[in-house]
């Protein structure tokens, strides 16, 4: 079973790339980030001619989240659900079965002086709370997704000049590893414990693949029982190396059948 995660940067310009990498791989889930796309005009037949199911919500412009599943979920559901701003086009959840996928798309933050960062701090607090309320840490649970967080130095090029950073600044290292600790592994580190391994690669820097000057920010993090059953995880470089690509590309991992 493959479950990945794709920030796609507007869905319908990277359609030809999203279905070039489906009928290649043949993933069980794609999770994908940044539709930047109202539900009316979510290019949902292509998926469907593909024999996937379409979980989707978003918004023109901005944000929007969508996971796509070759089984039909048994639930769907969108949003924080907790009172507050409901946030319903940065998180998708599915049920499969037994198992449990949660696509999220963290707030980035701006600045560390901005209104947005706070925000984001209290947005993974809010997503632990809501662990907590639908979900047990024994449970098979993956989330994944653009989380706008490189939880280490070794997940960025050139920490050293990145320590204000709203995707490394201690604070939000902190506040993310206070939901990891809910009860998530991040899968990719059981795999590649290695440095320079890197999922985001800025538009502005020349040849950034090649330079191997980027970002860890997208994630697979799965609880001790769905992480016994993995195989692999790993990063797809090649949909950033397309024409017209996303400043993101896949990660997938591999489970035994749940």
């Amino acid at each position: 079973m493959m479950i990945a995660t794709f920030n796609v940067n507007s869905i319908r310009s990277r359609l030809t790339i999203v279905l070039d990498w489906i009928q290649e791989h043949k993933p069980d889930v794609l999770c994908l980030q940044e539709t930047k796309v109202t539900d009316p005009d979510f290019p949902q037949l292509a998926f469907t001619e593909l024999g996937y199911h379409a979980s989707f919500h978003g918004e023109k412009s901005y944000n929007g989240v969508a996971i796509l599943s070759r089984q039909k979920p048994t639930a769907v559901s969108f949003g924080l659900d907790d009172g507050l701003a409901p946030d319903e086009t940065r998180l998708a959840y599915i049920r499969l079965g037994s198992l449990h996928v949660i696509n999220t798309y963290v707030p980035q933050g701006r600045d560390i002086e901005h209104p947005m960062y706070p925000y984001k701090l209290q947005w993974f607090a809010r997503l632990r709370a809501y662990f907590d309320r639908h979900f047990k840490p024994s449970s098979l649970v993956a989330w994944v997704g653009d989380l706008n967080i490189a939880p280490e130095a070794m997940d960025i090029h050139n920490a050293a000049e990145q320590e204000n950073h709203v995707c490394f600044h201690p604070s939000v290292r902190a506040a993310f590893e206070h939901t990891r600790q809910w009860g998530f592994i991040d899968l990719f580190r059981k795999y590649h414990p290695e440095p320079g391994q890197y999922s985001y690669f800025d538009y502005r820097t020349i040849h950034a693949v090649q330079r191997k000057m980027g970002w860890r920010v997208d994630h697979i993090l799965t609880t001790p029982a769905l992480t016994k059953r993995s195989r692999d995880c790993r990063i797809d470089l090649a949909p950033r190396l397309r024409e017209k690509p996303s400043d993101h590309t896949v990660m997938l991992a591999e489970f035994d059948r749940l």
